[in-house]
């Protein structure tokens, strides 16, 4: 029989990290990498010119060496990953739950800026998986003196393998959503799309391009697309549909995962301040949701 595992709060108890600090140049590189991958005309932004809101998640980023990861692509060992300050808890799997941005002015392409990450709550909770916990970080991003954006991210962290009932066994490549909305964009996210994307956000973690491990070790039916680059495309509908409207607050949850080949659309409905955004495919109306509030 074997032991009871120590609860994820007691790796915790006393984890008190300090801020951290980073500086970006901002290069145009990225911006111009990400909107190929999107199979977009142009770059969506040039030097100088305002980043749309979130795409700041593609600076900022840290290479660790080869040997500090481990089986899973994350790091073995450490407290800070690409400015997320990670918990000492053995074993981790880590997931993004959802996020807040406060926007008060743009960052601007290729101008030196700084961020600043430090923890915010720290929380452990039951769910149908086990024991979780909540990790609140909040970074603040500067450029000029100025702070031009404020941003919160709820990561979630559990010890070991979780549950997997909640996923299907088989994936309708085949079947397409037909979601709510005024605005829509289609997305039909294959390997090669998510390895792209891992690459531009130095995310190594091998449940989104390693097929045989996301079904053999994490018991996925296949590659699972990542949560920001959902994120990122519901934001891709205000760019898209509002561009003479500055977003000036935001908030985004991801609610189920989706995966490698299955069709889904991004879609959403304007309001007179804001819009309400969803990510649907036909098995699920809202894998993820986001508010925009304008100035």
């Amino acid at each position: 029989m074997q032991p009871t595992p120590p609860p994820l709060s007691s790796y915790v108890a006393s984890w008190a990290p300090g801020p951290v600090a980073a500086e970006d140049a901002l290069p145009v590189g990225p911006v111009a990498a990400l909107s190929a991958v999107l199979d977009l005309p142009e770059a969506v932004a040039k030097g100088g010119e305002p980043l749309p809101p979130l795409w700041h998640w593609l600076y900022f980023l840290h290479w660790p060496a080869q040997r500090e990861l481990g089986a899973d692509g994350h790091l073995r060992n450490g407290h800070l990953r690409n400015g997320h300050l990670l918990p000492p808890i053995p074993h981790r799997q880590r997931m993004i739950a959802g996020g807040r941005c406060e926007i008060a002015e743009p960052l601007h392409l290729g101008e030196p800026a700084e961020r600043i990450s430090t923890l915010g709550t720290v929380t452990a909770k039951h769910g149908s998986t086990g024991e979780l916990l909540f990790v609140t970080e909040r970074r603040e991003l500067r450029q000029r003196g100025r702070t031009c954006l404020v941003e919160e991210q709820d990561i979630v962290y559990r010890s070991g393998r979780g549950s997997v009932r909640h996923h299907p066994a088989a994936l309708d490549e085949s079947a397409a959503p037909d979601p709510e909305g005024t605005w829509r964009l289609p997305l039909h996210p294959d390997p090669t799309l998510l390895f792209r994307f891992s690459a531009l956000t130095a995310n190594a973690y091998r449940i989104h391009y390693d097929t045989p491990y996301a079904q053999g070790e994490e018991g996925y039916p296949g590659p699972v697309v990542h949560g920001p680059l959902l994120a990122l495309l519901m934001l891709e509908l205000v760019r898209r549909h509002a561009p003479a409207r500055r977003v000036a607050s935001l908030s985004y949850r991801l609610r189920r995962p989706l995966f490698a080949g299955e069709r889904l659309v991004a879609s959403g409905t304007p309001s007179g301040g804001g819009a309400d955004l969803r990510i649907a495919t036909h098995r699920e109306a809202r894998h993820a949701t986001a508010e925009v509030t304008f100035a």
